[in-house]
């Protein structure tokens, strides 16, 4: 693992300013690792509906893999893209539940982010023939878990499926800390896109990469807080560090751009 200054994080109080509007961009063409938001919304928010995914938990689902598990309340398309009926099936199931505990998270901060980054839109995405995407999902990491090495590009996984997310151009991902553990839980992101070459490395029956893939190149480690709502580009390599204590909660969803504009987003879980 090579740290360097060059592939760092970029924090914005957004209590004294907005984010700058180039860093999508630089998020895009990984020129940064993460992106840092605080105080986007107010606290109480963050309480508010910690209160409220919590009465969700026992209806949390478990994939176990051979390296790993991912926990979470609601379905994520990586898991689905060869039965995708299934998916959207599961979404609205999932987004009846959520809406019906009253957790409006995600809705406060794609509004959020809407105005700090000046968009056009950002809205769920969906098919042609209405079928709604999930428009987030809640991950639960306990003591102990971590999430091996992995990268996420619905562009290259989703091709020949025929779903509206495989034309995208741009792929970017947001995370919302609503419950901090107590130690561990770190992200650690590479300046590494993934290479047809990699798959060399694909764990067999599991989740993620072999840690040689990113030998040699520039990693960047951050710890979120709660309250923090950060983005990162998932196409590089990154994993998420072993959780001791108290769960690290997040809620997270993936946004895309179709163009070169970067102006008008599509959000999926």
């Amino acid at each position: 693992m090579t740290r360097t200054e060059s592939w760092s994080r970029v924090v914005v109080d957004t209590s004294t300013g907005r984010p700058d509007a180039g860093l999508l961009r630089r998020l895009a063409d990984g020129e940064v690792a993460v992106v840092v938001l605080r105080n986007l919304l107010p606290a109480e928010v963050f309480k508010d509906n910690l209160d409220r995914v919590g009465k969700l938990f026992a209806n949390a689902s478990t994939t176990e893999y051979a390296n790993g598990s991912l926990t979470t309340i609601g379905p994520y398309l990586a898991k689905y893209l060869a039965e995708p009926a299934a998916y959207f099936s599961e979404a609205e199931k999932a987004q009846g539940m959520l809406d019906k505990a009253g957790f409006d998270l995600n809705e406060r901060v794609r509004s959020a982010l809407r105005d700090a980054f000046g968009l056009r839109s950002m809205e769920s995405a969906q098919e042609p023939d209405g079928r709604q995407y999930a428009a987030s999902v809640v991950r639960i990491h306990a003591d102990g878990v971590r999430n091996p090495l992995h990268n996420d590009n619905i562009m290259r996984d989703a091709r020949g499926t025929g779903l509206v997310l495989a034309g995208l151009a741009y792929q970017l991902s947001c995370v919302v800390c609503i419950q901090e553990c107590d130690e561990g839980g770190e992200l650690r992101t590479y300046q590494r896109a993934w290479e047809s070459a990699d798959e060399q490395y694909k764990i067999a029956g599991g989740l993620g990469y072999d840690e040689a893939v990113v030998d040699g190149h520039p990693c960047h480690e951050f710890k979120p807080q709660a309250g923090d709502i950060y983005l990162i580009n998932p196409t590089r390599y990154h994993s998420i560090e072993r959780v001791g204590g108290a769960d690290r909660l997040t809620m997270g969803f993936f946004f895309g751009f179709a163009d070169d504009e970067l102006d008008s987003a599509v959000v999926w879980g």
